[in-house]
This record gives structure tokens, C-alpha cells and sequence, in this order.
């Protein structure tokens, strides 16, 4: 199978840090390699709406969340590149990872079939000097993946907050070199290790 990059771009600002370094990685990534980039912030899509318990949850067919779904689907690897936001990820981030929750649900769907064995990747930029304070980020992504039977690859820190800051983190910009040539092991559970 053919590798398919889909980034997820969780910023509230354009051409934010975030952004820039995930843009940095993928500059990598041999030519043959396809890659689909998809700002959620120009692509909005609504809150979730939890329906477990009241009707099946049914398939978009049209607009930003079909285009999501699709997208998601047809990857390998799926890098959510968010900001760090209050220590996790961004609320756009996070409103399209609560989707997945319906499209687990969604009857002839197979979303977790289909995800297990693929590679969930994470790029952030934090303004903080203490990589630590990620670490919720970094579990809500590795969680996410360990639930869904992925690959992860980890998160890509880079430090930054204004406009450009991360092209000066020299650490960042040379581990963006080589990110996504690692291999991703399957993802596990923290209690699982």
C-alpha cells in the first residue's frame, strides 16, 4: 500500500509554529510519498453529538466532516498537528478527534478496522522550555491510537509562540529532519507497559 500522509491542522492561527514545523518534517518525506494537508480552522465542522444511546450515528455524505472522514480513512499515517492549548490539544483538535467516537459507531463504517495498524503521528510547538508539560497532549494522541489497535510515532515538540519562533528552535528543526523515517511501534496503554 501506497504510504498517504493526511495532516490535521489544529491551529487558531495560520502558518502558525505548529504548522511550520510539521511542514518542516514533511519535507522529508520521499517524493512518492502522497500528502493531503487539511486546516480545521478553514474547515470547520460542528460540535459532536453523542447519539450512542439514542439512534445510530449515520455517514456524512457531504461538507467539511465527509471530507475529514474520507481523509482519515484513506490514510496510513495521520499526523494531528496541534498547538499546544492549556497543556493538550486544541479545541478544533479535539472536536474532530470526538468525532471519531460517531464514526465508530457508524454501522458499515469499520473505522477501527480500518485505522488498526495504521500510524498516528503528532507535531506540536509549545512556550514552555519544559518538554513535560506536553505530556498530555502526547497521552491523548498515544491513548488514542493504543484504543484504535495504531502505530505511534510520537510527538514532534518544538519550542515557540509568536509568529516563526519554532524556525529558531535548531533541536526541533533537526529532529523534523528524521521523524517520520522512525518506526512507530504499536501504540500501548501506559498500564500496559
Amino acid at each position: 500500500m501506497t504510504r498517504r500522509f493526511l495532516f490535521v491542522l489544529g491551529s487558531a492561527r495560520a502558518d502558525g509554529n505548529t504548522e511550520l514545523l510539521a511542514r518542516r518534517a514533511a519535507e522529508q518525506l520521499p517524493p512518492d510519498v502522497e500528502q493531503q494537508w487539511i486546516d480545521l480552522a478553514e474547515h470547520p465542522i460542528p460540535d459532536f453529538e453523542d447519539l450512542r444511546h439514542d439512534s445510530d450515528h449515520v455517514r456524512p455524505t457531504e461538507g467539511n466532516l465527509a471530507l475529514l472522514l474520507d481523509a482519515t480513512l484513506a490514510a496510513t499515517d495521520l499526523v494531528i498537528a496541534s498547538p499546544l492549548y492549556w497543556y493538550s490539544v486544541s479545541a478544533h483538535t479535539k472536536r474532530y478527534l470526538d468525532h471519531w467516537s460517531g464514526w465508530l459507531r457508524t454501522p458499515g463504517l469499520d473505522f477501527k478496522a480500518t485505522l488498526a495498524g495504521r500510524t498516528l503521528w503528532g507535531v506540536t510547538a509549545l512556550a514552555h522550555q519544559e518538554e513535560v508539560v506536553a505530556d498530555p497532549l502526547v497521552g491523548t494522541l498515544n491513548n488514542s491510537a493504543a484504543y484504535l489497535g495504531m502505530r505511534f510515532g510520537g510527538v514532534l515538540l518544538g519550542n515557540g509562540s509568536k509568529p516563526g519562533d519554532v524556525l529558531n528552535d535548531t533541536e526541533a528543526l533537526t529532529r523534523a529532519k528524521t521523524f517520520f523515517a522512525q518506526e512507530a511501534p504499536l501504540a500501548r496503554f501506559l498500564y500496559e507497559e
